[in-house]
């Protein structure tokens, strides 16, 4: 299983009735590619939020990284609405059962 964590702040000028429809279109596409497992998002009091989106295999999150709208929506993200942002791709080693 492949993990993307994307942790981000908004623009103070960030439209996020936008980001969320775009966020929606988004999640209609990827939710029906092989090996999208789930995403969840969560958000601090200190204005910074998180994505974390699952993935089967590292193929299954680079046909993701690569598909043309998820392209042109990160443009649009660093463009409109990402101050900063950080991504981590992480390869789970171990899920200890409880």
């Amino acid at each position: 299983m492949v993990t993307v964590i994307f942790r981000f702040r908004l623009k103070s000028t960030a439209d996020v009735s936008a980001l969320e429809t775009l966020n929606e279109h988004l999640f209609s596409i990827v939710s029906r590619m092989p090996g999208f497992l789930s995403v969840k998002d969560f958000a601090a009091e200190d204005g910074e939020a998180v994505t974390i989106a699952e993935f089967a295999s590292l193929e299954a999150e680079e046909a993701w990284k690569n598909h043309p709208e998820h392209v042109g929506a990160q443009e649009q993200g660093r463009k409109e609405f990402f101050s900063e942002y950080q991504i981590q791709v992480c390869t789970v080693v171990r899920t200890p059962k409880l």
